[in-house]
């Protein structure tokens, strides 16, 4: 067992010191396809994309005024959380928003001030919601991105459309997914691990519940009875309890901030935490991982980590 220890703990460092950047790099443009599969994809590797969608009008039509009159009306999904946190930890449980549907003008009194309320709202259900929800707004911007599409070999399985709060933080998690996050106006802050740290990561199992707002505009916690436990990650990576978490010493975080105008690739499998400027709207696009054989030794790896437990 102190064997298996001893290469769970190296292998993240063979991994910075082979193929590993220090810092995300930029790129002034989308490469060929053929090229950012070689040099990003296949590596499993970020960047963030400069000029990767300067042609979209959303970025200069997509402001208050412009959504009140295009899509004002329209009934959306919106999460709303006491905190700003949501799919998080908290008391112990897997706490998930309410769910709360409203018009898109009411969300933008909320966010404009124009309107108080107790809890934190964001835009972030990622079924496909530009499509779905707001399908008037996908003239502004393009439903896949044709480089990609090309590189991977199949159109994206979700287009989301983002917008909330600066209070509004996601969780550190990591999704199947090979994702291209494009900033439309304000800005994300990302903080971004491997997943070759994944032993230096702590999942633990906790209840599901969600949040409910009271009519006096407090919140309660609400188990969901009968549902399976939820593996998640406890930590912060804004304040990491190193007491009882001491293997994430050993991680080495990325940070990267993506501006307006910029595009990030995450890739499949990469555990990221997001917070927000207040307003910012984005959109990403999710396509399919490969489920090959990086999937597998990620899988043995995440095997590994559970069966010896703490490093």
């Amino acid at each position: 067992m102190d064997a298996v220890k001893d290469c769970l703990r190296d292998f993240p460092k063979e991994a910075r010191e082979l193929y590993l950047n220090d810092a995300v790099p930029y790129l002034d443009g989308p490469l060929s396809p053929i090229q950012f599969y070689r040099e990003w994809i296949g590596p499993n590797k970020p960047c963030i994309l400069r000029n990767g969608f300067s042609d979209w009008p959303a970025l200069s039509k997509w402001n208050p005024a412009y959504l009140r009159e295009k899509v004002g009306t329209k009934v959306i999904s919106v999460a709303v959380t006491p905190n700003g946190y949501a799919d998080a930890v908290n008391r112990n449980r897997f706490v998930m928003p309410e769910e709360r549907h409203m018009t898109f003008s009411s969300l933008l009194d909320i966010i404009e001030g124009k309107v108080k309320s107790n809890g934190v709202f964001y835009v972030q259900k990622q079924c496909s919601n530009l499509t779905e929800e707001l399908p008037e707004l996908t003239g502004d911007v393009q439903t896949h991105i044709p480089w990609m599409s090309e590189a991977l070999g199949k159109q994206p399985d979700a287009v989301n459309f983002w917008l909330g709060e600066e209070s509004a933080v996601t969780s550190m998690h990591k999704d199947h997914y090979e994702n291209l996050y494009c900033v439309i106006s304000g800005q994300k802050e990302f903080i971004l691990l491997p997943p070759t740290d994944r032993p230096f990561i702590p999942y633990e199992l906790y209840q599901p519940a969600t949040y409910r707002q009271n009519e006096d505009g407090t919140f309660e916690i609400v188990d969901e009875e009968g549902s399976l436990k939820v593996p998640w990650i406890p930590l912060d990576p804004l304040n990491p309890d190193l007491d009882r978490y001491p293997s994430y010493r050993l991680t080495k975080p990325l940070h990267c901030t993506v501006k307006a105008g910029e595009m990030l690739y995450l890739p499949s499998l990469w555990f990221h935490h997001v917070r927000q400027s207040h307003g910012c709207i984005a959109v990403n696009f999710w396509y399919d991982m490969e489920y090959d054989i990086k999937y597998n030794y990620f899988q043995l790896v995440e095997s590994l980590t559970n069966a010896v437990g703490s490093l």
